[in-house]
C-alpha cells in the first residue's frame, strides 16, 4: 500500500529563495518585537528585529565586491562555507546570510577528530571556513590559507570574524545586497549522514527541501493548535525553547535555524550539552520546550537532581534522532505531571529532517492515534510505503523496508552518485529501516537506529590503519551497554598476526582503543570492548557474521549476571 499524510496537504507558494519563506510573511510585520535569541554561555540577548538586519548586513558583508569591502562570495566561482562551532546565535545569523546570497555551507560536526574533520572536508572541499575560537586549530587542519578562515564569534588577533564584517559594512555604508533567487533545486547546505551504509556522506539539501518542511512545521503547528492552544506563563507571554541539540545535526538545525521563525517564541542556546547548566537554566530563563536525545534524557532522569530541579515550568518535551523506550518515556512524564507524554519524532538527513511524529491527544479530529512506541503519523506533505525484498509492496501490518517521498527528499550525496543511486530511487529515499504501518496509519519500528550511530565498516577501517600491523582480521558490531535498553555501543573482534602475538594481549588491546580514540568522535569508540579471536566467522562468501559473534557475546554476559 502506498500511505499518503492524515494532515492537509502542504499550501502552493511560488519556487524562491526560502529565506522570504522565513523572514518576508505578511503576517510577521504585523508582530511586536521580542527577545528571539538568548546565549546562555555569554547572557547576550538578541532581538527578531535585531537578528533581521544581522542576517541582511551579513549577508552584504559576505557577498559585497571586495573592491566595497565584502568578501565577495558568489556560488558561481564555487563558493562553499565551512562553519566548525558550538551553538551561538551568530551560527544561526550567518547560515541565513549565506541563504539569502544561495552561498552553500557545509555544518562540520565540533565533535570531530583531526581525521574526521580532514575526511568531512573532503567531501566538500570548503573554500572558506567560519570557526569558534576553541576549534580554529582544527579548521587551520583544513589546508586552506589563513586569510580564508574567520571567526564565528570572540577575537583572536590576525582573524576576521562574524561581528567585525557585519560592523565594517554597517560603518562603510556598503549598499545592501538583494536577496538572491532560488530555486526549489538551488543548494542550500550540506550535512553529514552515513544512510545506510559505508562512511559518512555529504547530503546536499536544496532551498525547496527547507521550504517544504518549514511548511510542513506551519500546517502541524495550526491543526495542533485546534486542539490544544497553550498558554505560557513566561515573562514575555512567549514559548521559550531550550536547544541544546548542535546545530550540525538536522534536529538542532530544523528546530533552531528554521522552525523558529513560524511563530513568535525566544530560543535560549546551549553551546554543548551540560546537564547541570541545563538544569540551572530552565527556572532561570523560563524555559518551557526543549529537545533531548534519549540518552539526554536517561543522564536527566538518573540525576541526582532530576527530583528536586525546579522545572514547573516545562510544558513539553520532545525527542528524536533515536528510539525513546517507553519506560524512559513514562519515567520523564511522571516527573511532569502536566506533560501527558514525550513527543517522539521520526526522520533523516537524507528526508531534511522528521517525516512522523506522535500526535497530541485530540488531533486531526481523533483521527491521529497515539500509540506507545511508535514513530507516529506521517507528517504534513509526505508519502509513504513499505516493501518486501523483493521490492514488492508490503500489506497492512507487514513490516518491511520503509520508503518515502515528498518536497524533504534531499538532492542526493554530493560526489557520489552510487550511494545517490542506492538511496534515492524514483523520487522515493530508501531509509534502511525495517517498518510496519498499522491499520491506523501509525509507523511502529522494527529496527531502532541511533543519533550518533556508527557504521561498523568505518571503526574496522580505522583499526586495520593502525600502523603497527598488530592484527590480520577484525570485525565490529553494535553490543549492549548503552545509555538505554535499546541503544548499541561498538565493540571489536580481532585475531591477531604475529607480530601482534608477540606484543600480547594486552598491550595490543591498549594500542588498538588509544588509536580508534585519536582518531575517531567518542560515541565511536570501542566502549563495548575488544575481544581476540583465533577466527572471525564467516559465510561462504567471505562476510563476517556480526549476529554471530553478537549473539555469543550477549549470550556471555547473560552468563555473568546470573553467576553474580
Amino acid at each position: 500500500m502506498y500511505y499518503k499524510s492524515l494532515f492537509p496537504d502542504l499550501p502552493k507558494v511560488p519556487e524562491s529563495n526560502v529565506h522570504h519563506l522565513l523572514f518576508n510573511r505578511p503576517d510577521q510585520r504585523e508582530w511586536p518585537d521580542y527577545t528571539l535569541f538568548v546565549n546562555v554561555a555569554t547572557g547576550q540577548r538578541r532581538s527578531f528585529r535585531e537578528f533581521v538586519e544581522r542576517v541582511r548586513d551579513g549577508a552584504t558583508a559576505l557577498g559585497a565586491d571586495v573592491t566595497q569591502g565584502g568578501l565577495g562570495l558568489r556560488p558561481e566561482d564555487g563558493e562553499l562555507v565551512g562553519i566548525l562551532s558550538e551553538n551561538c546565535p551568530d551560527y544561526v545569523a550567518l547560515l541565513h546570510s549565506l541563504l539569502a546570497i544561495t552561498v552553500p555551507f557545509a555544518l562540520f560536526s565540533f565533535y570531530s577528530t583531526p581525521c574526521e574533520f580532514k575526511y568531512a572536508n573532503s567531501l566538500v572541499q570548503a573554500t572558506r571556513i567560519f570557526a569558534s575560537p576553541s576549534l580554529l586549530q582544527l579548521a587551520l587542519t583544513s589546508g586552506l590559507p589563513a586569510d580564508r578562515i574567520y571567526l564565528l564569534e570572540g577575537e583572536n588577533t590576525g582573524y576576521t570574524s562574524f561581528e567585525q564584517f557585519i560592523s565594517s559594512a554597517r560603518r562603510n555604508g556598503v549598499p545592501r545586497l538583494p536577496v538572491r533567487h532560488a530555486t526549489k533545486d538551488t543548494l542550500a547546505y550540506l550535512m553529514y549522514s552515513s544512510g545506510t551504509s559505508g562512511p559518512p556522506k555529504a547530503v546536499m539539501v536544496s532551498h525547496g527541501n527547507i521550504t517544504a518542511v518549514t511548511l510542513s512545521t506551519m500546517v502541524n503547528g495550526k491543526e495542533m493548535a485546534k486542539t490544544q492552544a497553550p498558554v505560557w506563563n513566561t515573562p514575555d507571554g512567549l514559548e521559550v525553547s531550550f536547544n541544546v541539540l548542535p546545530l550540525f545535526h538536522t534536529i538542532g538545525l530544523t528546530t533552531t535555524g528554521f522552525f523558529s521563525f513560524v511563530k513568535r517564541s525566544t530560543i535560549v542556546m546551549l553551546p554543548k550539552w551540560d546537564i547541570d547548566i541545563f538544569f540551572d537554566s530552565i527556572p532561570k530563563y523560563h524555559i518551557t520546550t526543549t529537545y533531548l536525545r534519549a540518552s539526554f534524557l536517561h543522564q536527566l532522569v538518573h540525576h541526582p537532581r532530576f527530583k528536586t530541579a525546579d522545572m514547573k515550568s516545562v510544558k513539553t518535551i520532545g525527542s528524536g534522532g533515536a528510539y525513546l523506550p517507553p519506560q524512559l518515556a513514562d519515567q520523564v512524564c511522571a516527573r511532569f505531571t502536566d506533560m501527558p507524554r514525550v513527543t517522539e519524532r521520526y526522520g533523516m538527513t537524507e528526508l531534511t529532517t522528521s517525516i512522523a511524529m506522535t500526535p497530541i491527544p485530540g488531533m486531526l479530529n481523533g483521527r491521529a492515534k497515539y500509540k506507545p512506541g511508535s514513530a507516529g503519523i506521517l507528517l504534513p506533505g509526505v508519502e509513504a510505503r513499505v516493501v518486501r525484498p523483493d521490492g514488492s509492496l508490503a500489506g497492512p501490518n507487514e513490516a518491511g523496508e520503509l520508503l518515502v517521498r515528498g518536497g524533504s527528499v534531499a538532492l542526493g550525496y554530493k560526489g557520489n552518485d552510487k550511494a545517490t543511486r542506492e538511496t534515492f530511487v524514483d523520487g522515493w529515499v530508501r531509509t534502511g529501516d525495517q517498518i510496519r504501518i498499522d491499520e491506523d496509519e501509525v509507523l511502529l519500528t522494527h529496527s531502532k537506529s541511533q543519533a550518533c550511530k556508527f557504521l561498523p565498516v568505518e571503526i574496522e577501517d580505522t583499526i586495520l590503519a593502525q600502523p603497527d600491523k598488530l592484527i590480520t582480521d577484525v570485525s565490529v558490531a553494535g553490543v549492549s551497554g548503552g545509555w538505554t535498553s535499546d541503544e548499541r555501543i561498538p565493540r571489536a573482534w580481532i585475531v591477531l598476526s604475529a607480530a601482534g602475538a608477540a606484543l600480547g594481549e594486552k598491550e595490543v588491546v591498549t594500542r588498538l582503543d588509544a588509536w580508534v580514540q585519536q582518531r575517531l568522535s567518542w560515541f565511536k569508540w570501542l566502549t563495548g570492548g575488544i575481544e581476540i579471536l583465533e577466527v572471525i566467522p564467516k559465510s561462504p562468501t567471505g562476510k563476517a557474521l556480526r549476529r554471530v559473534l553478537v549473539e555469543g557475546y550477549e549470550k556471555d554476559v547473560k552468563l555473568l549476571a546470573k553467576l553474580h
